[in-house]
């Protein structure tokens, strides 16, 4: 599914994830979150994710992949170095801790004590601590000498172990390859690409040392004979669902990326390289869209021949007002009209109180569900529970879902973003 912004794709997967309640393999190809040519790094958490999601695309037979129209066009590495880096590991395994050290700083990997975030580990004596890309959990490797005796998962706020594993297979940290001879070959192909005094870059320098710089990422093509795009990844044909609007978006994602390279192209001291370098055009991106089989969404409201027409609409603004002497009457009035099921959506636990309270208040019993699948599965015909949807809907007259936006129409919604690792202050004093 091709999407016209992140946000656009955050919403789908979450929409996606609830109505399929678990039954179909979804993944998110996330954007970089940075603007092209940011001096600046993505966050590892969207680093790892990426990874992940292109480690499972190779074994992906069904499912769902969502991914933004800017992200799609974006030149990624080869699959000899996303999918051929991966670290394996089990229990009785032979494991020298100076050796591994060093595996893991080729793979990307940065010492940190405690580990909280991916990309991370730190070494203990006889115990290694290391936060894998694309796992929600760190991961602790118990040794007896040099044989691997335990792995097991553990908390990273309270240190505590969790579930323990017999076989992991680990990712690389980075988009890009990090042992010397890579950065040797990258250092190189810089020079032969920017007509600079590479004193002048600290960019450069740091390489030089094998310090991983900020910003990195936007050099990634000198890393590469070649680039690959995520439609490479793709293990078999798939049908390409293209959100309204996408095209307008690749276009305006293209001239501002080269208004960014106008800005900065002169920049003797952080030179970048062209836009076509580092990203696909739209004309490029659309030929290789068009030998998939496609299906356009439509805006609503537009029509056209042949289209399949669903009985989906956005759901009505039913406003209660706090004045008046009637200030829930357009619910009311649509509740008592509506032939089919009527579910609220409320934001939170807390929110749900507060809404079941108000329509109890204007005569509305509602029944209160933990899941969706609950509502669906049961025979109540007005329903309450807290669901992640941005918006209601109304699908024929069989069902409308309504969330505060329709109910209290001005109050600004919580925005879907990605929720990325934070510490827990405390846990950063007690490791002092």
């Amino acid at each position: 599914v091709v999407t016209r912004s992140s946000h656009q794709s955050h919403v789908l997967e979450q929409d996606i994830r609830l109505f399929s309640e678990g039954k179909l393999p979804v993944l998110h190809f996330p954007d970089h979150e940075t603007l092209p040519y940011d001096p600046f790094s993505p966050h590892p958490d969207i680093i790892a994710e990426r990874l992940a999601t292109l480690s499972a695309l190779s074994e992906l037979n069904k499912g769902i992949l969502l991914a933004p129209i800017a992200t799609l066009m974006q030149r990624l590495p080869p699959r000899s170095h996303a999918l051929g880096r991966n670290i394996q590991l089990r229990t009785g395994q032979m494991l020298v801790i100076d050796e591994f050290r060093q595996q893991l700083q080729k793979a990307g990997y940065s010492h940190a004590y405690p580990v909280y975030q991916a990309g991370q580990f730190a070494v203990r004596v006889s115990v290694i601590d290391l936060f894998p890309s694309g796992r929600k959990q760190p991961l602790r490797i118990d040794l007896i000498d040099e044989e691997i005796d335990s792995l097991r998962e553990f908390d990273p706020e309270s240190q505590r172990s969790t579930d323990e594993l017999e076989a992991f297979n680990m990712l690389p940290a980075r988009e890009y390859p990090c042992d010397k001879e890579s950065f040797d070959a990258m250092r190189k192909a810089f020079r032969f690409r920017f007509v600079v005094d590479t004193r002048n870059v600290s960019l450069y320098l740091d390489l030089r040392q094998g310090l991983h710089p900020q910003g990195l990422e936007q050099y990634l093509p000198l890393f590469f004979e070649t680039t690959e795009s995520l439609l490479d990844y793709l293990p078999e044909k798939p049908l390409v669902v293209s959100q309204h609007g996408v095209e307008e978006a690749a276009a305006d994602f293209w001239d501002s990326t080269n208004e960014r390279w106008e800005q900065r192209r002169h920049d003797i001291e952080r030179p970048v390289l062209d836009p076509a370098e580092l990203y696909f055009s739209p004309g490029d991106t659309h030929e290789q869209l068009a030998t998939f089989n496609t299906v356009q969404l439509l805006e609503a409201g537009v029509r056209k021949p042949a289209a399949t027409v669903f009985a989906t609409a956005a759901a009505p603004d039913l406003h209660i007002h706090d004045r008046g002497n009637e200030p829930a009457a357009a619910l009311l009035d649509f509740e008592r009209q509506f032939p089919g099921r009527i579910m609220f959506a409320a934001d939170t636990s807390g929110r749900r109180e507060f809404l079941s309270e108000t329509l109890r208040t204007f005569g509305l019993q509602v029944r209160r569900f933990e899941s969706w699948h609950d509502f669906y599965s049961s025979d109540a015909r007005v329903g309450l529970a807290v669901l992640p949807l941005e918006s209601g809907f109304v699908a024929g007259d069989e069902l409308v879902v309504l969330t505060e936006s329709q109910l209290f129409g001005g109050r600004v919604r919580p925005k879907t973003t990605r929720k990325l690792s934070e510490r827990d202050p405390e846990a950063i004093i007690r490791s002092l």
